[in-house]
């Protein structure tokens, strides 16, 4: 290989590097729960033990759901999918989005614009890492599904970034 055929690929790997570390801060983060704080999810209908979500959870829902992990960029099962149906949370089933307001954002997580049922979605203020962010819950069970940003098309201006690992897709017509 020749010098100016390493230094493209050289750059090239780094620029793919660089853009993968700017999708996972733009939608991502890694944090796990306080296990000491026993309040954290008491206020949702759904309630839980730890070990009960762990025995209806996959260890990858159950990370992202229940310790607010965030998937890999542009690994998610519903990042390219378009599906015409309903999104239900992984963890208790809640309606949460309708593939009509789903959009290719390509920051590697599905998006949508709109959740179907506003009152089965929570917006909770997220400071972490040193972001300002706002964090969106399953207002049932609390489970962690994403962020919301403001950078979303017409007509709500929003674009909730969501985990794949936490939601389940239902086809138009099945319930």
């Amino acid at each position: 290989m020749n010098a100016t055929k390493y230094m493209q690929t050289t750059v090239l790997r780094i620029m793919l590097f660089l853009l993968a570390s700017a999708s996972i801060i733009a939608c991502g983060q890694q944090k796990s729960i306080d296990k000491n704080d026993k309040t954290t999810y008491m206020e949702y209908e759904v309630k839980k033990t730890e070990a009960e979500w762990k025995q209806v959870l996959t260890p990858k829902q159950y990370s992202v759901l229940r310790e607010k992990a965030t998937e890999r960029p542009y690994t998610g099962k519903y990042d390219k999918f378009n599906g015409i149906g309903t999104y239900y949370c992984a963890a208790c089933g809640a309606e949460l989005f309708d593939s009509k307001t789903k959009f290719d954002a390509g920051c590697g997580w599905p998006s949508f614009y709109d959740p179907a049922k506003p009152h089965n979605v929570k917006e909770i203020h997220d400071s972490a890492y040193g972001m300002n962010r706002t964090e969106v819950v399953c207002a049932k069970c609390g489970g962690h599904l994403g962020h919301v940003f403001n950078d979303g098309p017409e007509p709500t201006g929003l674009r909730y970034c969501i985990n794949s690992e936490s939601l389940i897709f239902k086809p138009k017509g099945e319930k």
